[in-house]
């Protein structure tokens, strides 16, 4: 075929991939629209936190704060103690459980995709089925809190969400698909034991990766509280997280904590910007993903198609 011929073709081909105006403006108006519905409960929880206890109950919720006031955080401000024990927890949580999940995943990963494994097909399905089938909530809270003892540990906040099937096959497709056999098989020749190999040879080169699943851990670890509904009935062991679901179920959560801090329980409630404290807290514990998200969010992007089969 000519390179007239060729120019001829992909300008014939090139309609297809050519949008109208109209549908254009169409899909802007949807995913202005999405972006919206994604915003606007944002903006009306910040709200929230901003307006005086007494607007909320004469007018409710709005948009804008109908009567402005930083009472919320003020009195946040003043659990100090209690808000940054728990913001200790959970930076604390969020950073050894995403370094021990990573390490735990691609080292897992990476052990099937080797094709010389002979336990590689049994345990691939070991993994697998978990992502179909579970035991249950019992049977893990029994092994957890019984067998291992981690109730009212940190390490009951860590390990049940280290590894995942799915974070597993991830690195495992990545690795298979992106290492290749000759490379390792050099490294052996030369004499490296397989934990020289993969710490000195394959994570150097497998970033993309470690990336995607760090930040997937991450975020599970920052935005976690069911571990702690389960396992932590000490309350100087919750998380942000867990401090915001105590809120939103129970009003009187930081009340207990009055005689602490020298202050009675009845003074403690009748003082206690309600509605207005849990949007603020809502909003503190949002704010730093919030912050962080646009500097990492080509690696989410990346992480859906991370490892995928090119066509």
């Amino acid at each position: 075929m000519s390179s007239r011929e060729r120019a001829k073709f992909e300008n014939g081909l090139d309609k297809f991939n050519r949008i109208r105006t109209g549908t254009n403006v169409i899909f802007h108006l949807i995913f202005i629209v999405l972006a919206l519905l994604c915003l606007i409960p944002v903006l009306v929880v910040l709200s929230i936190s901003l307006t005086s206890e007494d607007a909320i109950r004469s007018s409710g919720y709005h948009l804008f704060p109908s009567a402005f006031s930083g009472d919320a955080y003020r009195y946040i401000a003043q659990q100090g103690t209690m808000i940054a024990k728990a913001l200790g927890i959970s930076v604390l949580v969020t950073g050894v459980g995403t370094v021990l999940g990573v390490l735990l995943t691609t080292s897992m990963g990476y052990v099937l995709s080797r094709p010389n494994y002979k336990l590689k097909g049994l345990l691939t399905w070991i993994v697998f089925i978990p992502m179909v089938f579970n035991g249950g909530l019992v049977s893990s809270y029994y092994i957890n809190s019984n067998m291992l003892g981690l109730k009212d540990t940190v390490w009951a906040l860590i390990l049940p969400l280290a590894v995942s099937s799915f974070n597993v096959i991830i690195c495992k497709t990545f690795f298979r698909s992106t290492i290749p056999d000759a490379l390792i098989e050099s490294a052996e020749i030369d004499g490296s034991s397989q934990l020289r190999i993969f710490f000195s040879i394959v994570l150097p080169i497998s970033l993309p990766v470690l990336a995607t699943i760090g930040l997937f851990l991450c975020f599970a670890y920052w935005n976690d509280w069911f571990q702690s509904m389960l396992y932590i009935d000490n309350q100087s062991l919750y998380s942000l997280q867990a401090l915001l679901n105590s809120l939103m179920t129970n009003v009187d959560a930081l009340a207990k904590n009055a005689s602490s801090m020298g202050i009675s329980y009845a003074e403690l409630v009748a003082t206690m910007p309600k509605e207005s404290a849990r949007m603020a807290v809502a909003i503190v514990i949002v704010v730093p993903v919030a912050v962080a998200y646009p500097f990492f969010q080509k690696y989410f992007i990346s992480g859906l198609t991370v490892g995928a089969v090119k066509g």
